[in-house]
């Protein structure tokens, strides 16, 4: 059995030879679908008695069906434009964002499209795409949706699907009709995809609960959105839930107090006007930056966090306080107090909740 031991290196080691792998796999990438499209174009499948290139990936090579349908469309792209091949060996395109490119190259446009995906990300491009061939709003729809049987755990009874469509303003359309039960299977994930410059379409499937509560809401606005449209009834729940996020994250207010917010005998209590103020200087996003300068862009899990450690004397004022997410949170104590000692703050705090039974926070 190939072993393939990384343990023994160290971070900079393992850095260097993390990139050098991640180049090489994109050397092999290119050169897979280089052999893959001329296996396709002799159609050198059929002597090994299967019907297609897709059967022939997955059925002689094992491919799984997502990987062989991404790799033939992206191999009989790159056959008509050469340029995706050397593209994907230099890492300025990934093999998703030529799937996605590959329906709208043409001869005209193929150099111009490749070159303004170049080091996007799959989401980056779906929304130049959507912005360039933007597509038809999607019908405001919801659909009862079976569950599946199970044996054990049965899922919860009543779960509908919504599909909608939404562009941050008020759509005034009516909403579809409510169609028949088991008309849609259940999604496997929500999602939010865009279909055109500002417009979107958003699917989830929601609980009998809270579509109850969307026909409720529905019913007390009727006044303000006569025609129910779910899009509007969404933004507006977003425009009453936003504040309220708002000031339990950051304590924001529309009347701050002026006067100076009094000290707190626990050193890990931040007033409020400082936690206003800390947000608005960071811009509500992490601030940790790596050594080649690149600044930390998450905006999930923010946490505010001690320049010094609070058990060295750090305190909560604006030029003692950073926000950081909590992944560079945790890593910055790890750098400080070490990860060992860190790993047994952690497991005790899970403990602690758990037997206070409140959720533990995740590590």
């Amino acid at each position: 059995m190939k072993r393939y031991p990384v343990a023994h290196l160290s971070d900079e080691a393992l850095l260097q030879h993390f990139a050098v792998r991640v180049a090489r796999d994109r050397t092999n990438t290119a050169g897979l679908l280089a052999c893959l499209a001329e296996v396709d174009t002799r159609k050198l499948y059929r002597p090994a008695a299967y019907p297609s290139m897709f059967a022939f990936c997955v059925g002689e090579f094992h491919m799984s069906e997502d990987v062989a349908f991404k790799r033939i469309k992206a191999a009989r792209a790159a056959r008509r434009f050469p340029a995706i091949l050397d593209a994907l060996a230099d890492g300025r395109l990934h093999l998703s964002a030529v799937v996605l490119l590959a329906p709208h190259l043409t001869e005209g446009s193929a150099e111009e499209l490749l070159a303004v995906a170049t080091h996007k990300t799959r989401l980056e491009i779906e929304h130049l795409l959507a912005a360039r061939f933007p597509q038809p709003d999607a019908p405001t729809r919801v659909e009862a949706i079976r569950q599946p049987v199970r044996e054990q755990a049965p899922g919860p009874v009543g779960s509908l699907e919504i599909v909608s469509e939404c562009d941050g303003k008020a759509a005034g359309q009516a909403p579809g009709p409510v169609e028949s039960p088991g008309s849609l299977p259940p999604a496997e994930v929500s999602r939010v995809k865009p279909l055109s410059a500002q417009r979107f379409s958003v699917q989830f499937t929601m609980s009998q609960v809270a579509h109850d509560k969307l026909r409720y809401v529905q019913e007390l606005l009727s006044h303000q959105v006569p025609s129910g449209d779910i899009a509007q009834v969404f933004e507006r729940a977003l425009d009453a839930l936003i504040p309220e996020l708002e000031k339990t994250k950051f304590s924001a207010t529309d009347y701050p107090r002026r006067r100076a917010s009094r000290r707190s005998e626990n050193p890990r209590y931040v007033p409020a006007d400082v936690r206003r103020a800390v947000w608005e200087r960071d811009g509500g996003q992490c601030t940790f930056v790596g050594e080649d300068g690149h600044r930390c862009g998450a905006r999930r899990f923010i946490e505010f966090d001690h320049v010094t450690e609070v058990a060295r004397g750090g305190e909560a004022t604006l030029a003692g306080l950073q926000l950081r997410c909590r992944a560079h949170n945790q890593y910055a104590a790890e750098c400080a107090f070490g990860a060992e000692f860190m790993r047994h703050k952690r497991v005790a705090a899970a403990e602690g909740r758990a037997n206070a039974g409140t959720p533990a926070a995740p590590a």
